[in-house]
């Protein structure tokens, strides 16, 4: 595990010589109407949604998240995976089925057409995986209630660092990293199959936190520290090798 660590360090230092040129500040926008489809060749490729309209939430810290993780990835696991770009899908579109797990940013404020809620659903009984991240205080309430809206008989249940999902790659101590910007107590759930924690995870909740955030900014040795930017990281690995396994 030390060798690992010490080459996640690497990895997040070495980040910054790509991407120095898509720019800094917090308002550097890529066009979201441009809907980014990388051809499926059996590689790993991140998969974002995308929900609402133009300059809609879905799109906090993209591009530069979405190309950050999959390069730690690569240096530091064996996963095959696709480098430089990332996929943007709705949750209706049928090619979403082509790949296993999906990142949905902000879903305090995510909100789905009936034909969005049935691709989730089915995406989530054939074997997908979700990621979720970056919500705070109230803004669970809009979450949970698109997630009844997929998988009405489900529940959210709350875990804890003793789950594998923490442990399979990176053998996590504490879950005790800060929200990188707002004053909140992070937390992490689950939904299960049959609403049983020692079955198939579906989706990984990541509440009260923003890792998506590390990750964006780990290319600027100023922005956030190096111990935070890199537990983002291990939870990031960690949540893309239990969806690859499970």
């Amino acid at each position: 595990m030390t060798r690992r660590w010490s080459r996640l360090v690497s990895a997040a230092a070495i980040l910054a010589l790509p991407f120095v040129a898509s720019g800094q500040g917090r308002n550097r926008w890529r066009d979201p109407t441009v809907a980014t489809h990388v051809e499926q060749t059996g590689q790993f490729v991140f998969t974002r949604i995308r929900y609402g309209g133009y300059r809609s939430t879905w799109s906090h810290d993209y591009p530069r998240a979405d190309l950050h993780l999959p390069q730690i990835l690569d240096d530091i696991t064996t996963i095959d995976v696709h480098l430089g770009a990332s996929n943007v899908f709705r949750l209706d579109d049928p090619e979403l089925f082509k790949h296993p797990i999906a990142y949905i940013s902000e879903p305090g404020f995510w909100r789905m057409s009936e034909s969005e809620v049935q691709g989730l659903r089915d995406h989530w009984l054939k074997g997908g995986f979700v990621i979720f991240d970056d919500f705070e205080a109230e803004q669970w309430d809009n979450f949970a209630l698109q997630v009844r809206r997929a998988l009405p008989a489900h529940r959210l249940i709350e875990i804890d660092v003793t789950h594998p999902i923490f442990q399979i790659f990176f053998g996590i101590q504490k879950l005790d990293f800060p929200h990188p910007l707002v004053p909140v107590e992070p937390s992490y759930w689950g939904i299960f199959e049959a609403n049983d924690p020692t079955q198939r995870m579906m989706a990984i909740v990541n509440y009260n936190n923003d890792i998506a955030e590390y990750w964006e900014w780990s290319d600027n040795s100023g922005y956030f520290s190096v111990d935070f930017t890199n537990d983002a990281y291990k939870l990031g690995v960690n949540y893309i090798v239990y969806g690859l396994t499970h």
